[in-house]
């Protein structure tokens, strides 16, 4: 799933958000703390959907290495700067936050539980601040022990959004910073204890703007990974982050991949969550997706760490053969594929330019190529996926009874905004992602039917909301009408799913942030009055009224609500899937 940025001045009064919160060799034992994971504890092998009940494999034998690829290069290793839904999975193995969600089985995978912190937060003001202690003997891989200091700096160094312009933005705006604070690097010698306190080296203090009862899903944040002031190195920190989880880096060239082996200083007294099964990882980036999915199929790979399933060409191999489809598993998730509208685009800053794309979509095509139904999910018709509360069943743009667009409503509404023969623009893509450039090819023959001709643009994965698609002048300036994207909900609710695609007071000139074209100021509006709104239901209606909202300014063109194919490692044991990331849960895992 793909994570990103929060930016909003106004967030209400009391909301009750449950989290959802974008090689070789494997042994792990059931990950849960209780023991077996959720409901479920042992699962049989060799069966479909398996790792979706319960731990396949499980076994506490420790030892051997983990073997990991990414199609692409992460956006970012630094705990202050990361928000793509694997990293948030994978950083566990080397950075302990304030708090975590549990290494278990489905649901139980979306409770949090204690991790620096020696219990969740202890709310206090009416809920405008929030206290922790955290746990006694931590220490970070050279021995020096974690105080509570290392975790308000790394909070504070995270808010530097030019620094670190891949890493959200929710402390920025909800913690009661002095004012004119630009972080750590620019605003050294300023006293921020009134958004942070440390009034010993076990006790932090948050105080915030205004009461917010949901605050310890924001403990949760990689950005509450403390960082040593002395070992800081700015963006460069990306190259070797100081661990404090039972992992700590070898080696890491940054486009090539990274080892990781054992953290000596790491007790396992303290830290009931992680078993550390491996004797460490081996991890390649820039490989690619195609040879991903064979060297999974042929054990030489354990895990794709993007965690989106596999390809067209594997997903043909292995859903008619009934030994492979056995050992695979069809997540589904509150995530959405969809692409932005850009209405800083000319023609497309003309609302009936941008309802012509939407009746010129063939939603099937669509469909196919990121994976069909099966792999691929369900033709999305606005934004809110099913799972999460606020869903209404609506279409404001029917592509025909045959779900293949609907050309002579596209005609009407080019003609309407003074393109009756079409337009030119491009479609941004990540260029280490298959699926999207064969969506983005997809929306190139159905929209070439009405004259909208489309040239595609790849970008790099690492850097595509930072540089290119999410940086307004540059998507201006080079015409990127349309750019592929997806969301997956940080937590199950309009909140956690919505406001950080179509609030844009998230936009940031400097880019980085995953709202690429909604700009209404009546959505802005509509957000603020969710968060003030405590009655649960009314409150749901809002996000409602906002999808729907948004989906008249025809700023997104929904394309489908997902579901993932995803194939077990051959080599790795205590494979299951948790719910909090909708894919594989890489803390638990240990090797054969």
């Amino acid at each position: 799933m793909l994570r990103r940025r929060l930016g909003v001045a106004a967030i209400g009064a009391v909301l009750a958000l449950a989290v959802a919160a974008c090689g070789g060799g494997s042994g792990s034992s059931s990950p849960s703390s209780s023991g077996d994971a959720a409901g479920g504890g042992a699962a049989a092998t060799g069966e479909f959907n398996a790792a979706l009940t319960g731990v396949v494999n499980p076994s506490d034998k420790k030892g051997g290495i983990l073997k990991f690829a990414n199609g692409g290069d992460w956006d970012s290793l630094d705990p202050g700067d990361t928000y793509y839904g694997y990293s948030w999975n994978f950083i566990r193995l080397y950075g302990r936050s304030l708090l975590m969600f549990k290494s278990a089985v489905g649901k139980e995978g979306n409770q949090l539980t204690p991790d620096l912190a020696e219990d969740m937060g202890t709310p206090s003001d009416d809920a405008k601040t929030w206290t922790y202690k955290l746990k006694k003997g931590i220490k970070f891989e050279d021995g020096t022990p974690v105080t509570s200091k290392d975790v308000k700096y790394a909070v504070e160094r995270s808010f530097d959004k030019e620094v670190f312009p891949d890493g959200y933005t929710y402390f920025n705006d909800f913690l009661d910073w002095p004012k004119g604070y630009k972080g750590a690097y620019k605003s050294k010698d300023v006293n921020t204890d009134s958004a942070i306190e440390t009034p010993d080296d076990s006790t932090i203090v948050f105080h915030l703007k205004q009461p917010l009862s949901n605050f310890d899903y924001f403990a949760q944040l990689p950005a509450t990974i403390p960082v040593p002031k002395d070992k800081d190195t700015g963006a460069k920190y990306k190259e070797h982050v100081i661990a404090t989880g039972p992992y700590k880096f070898e080696k890491n060239e940054i486009g090539k991949g990274f080892t990781l082996v054992r953290n000596e200083q790491w007790d396992p007294a303290t830290d009931p969550n992680r078993k550390a099964l491996p004797d460490g990882y081996e991890v390649s980036t820039n490989v690619n997706a195609d040879d991903i999915d064979n060297r999974i199929l042929a054990g030489d790979l354990d895990i794709d760490v993007a965690g989106i399933g596999i390809q067209s060409a594997a997903l043909g191999r292995v859903l008619p053969d009934p030994a492979l489809k056995a050992n695979s598993d069809n997540p589904t998730s509150t995530r959405l594929w969809y692409t932005s509208i850009n209405g800083n685009v000319p023609p497309l800053d003309n609302i009936d330019c941008r309802k012509a794309v939407q009746y010129a979509t063939d939603k099937v095509s669509l469909q196919t190529a990121w994976g069909g139904e099966f792999s691929g999910g369900q033709i999305a018709t606005s934004l809110l996926p099913p799972a999460i509360p606020g869903h209404e069943d609506f279409n404001l743009y029917p592509p025909g009874a045959d779900n293949k667009g609907d050309l002579t409503k596209a005609k009407e509404a080019l003609t309407a905004c003074g393109q009756p023969n079409g337009f030119e623009t491009n479609i941004s893509y990540r260029a280490e992602r298959p699926k999207e450039k064969a969506a983005a090819e997809a929306l190139q023959q159905s929209l070439g039917r009405v004259g909208i001709k489309l040239t595609l643009k790849p970008f790099p994965q690492a850097d595509y909301f930072a540089l290119y698609a999410g940086k307004p002048g540059y998507a201006k300036d080079n015409k990127i009408g349309l750019a592929m994207n997806g969301w997956q909900s940080d937590w199950p609710d309009g909140f956690g799913f919505l406001q950080q695609i179509v609030d844009s007071r998230v936009i940031r000139d400097t880019g980085g942030s995953s709202n690429i074209s909604v700009r209404d100021p009546e959505v802005d509006k509509l957000i603020d009055q969710a968060m003030k709104e405590t009655d649960t239901n009314a409150r749901n209606a809002i996000w409602t009224q906002i999808d729907k909202k948004v989906m008249e300014d025809s700023f997104i063109l929904p394309n489908v609500w997902t579901k993932t194919l995803l194939v077990r490692s051959k080599n790795a044991t205590n494979i299951f899937v948790n719910d909090a990331y909708g894919m594989y849960d890489y803390l638990g895992m240990g090797v054969k």
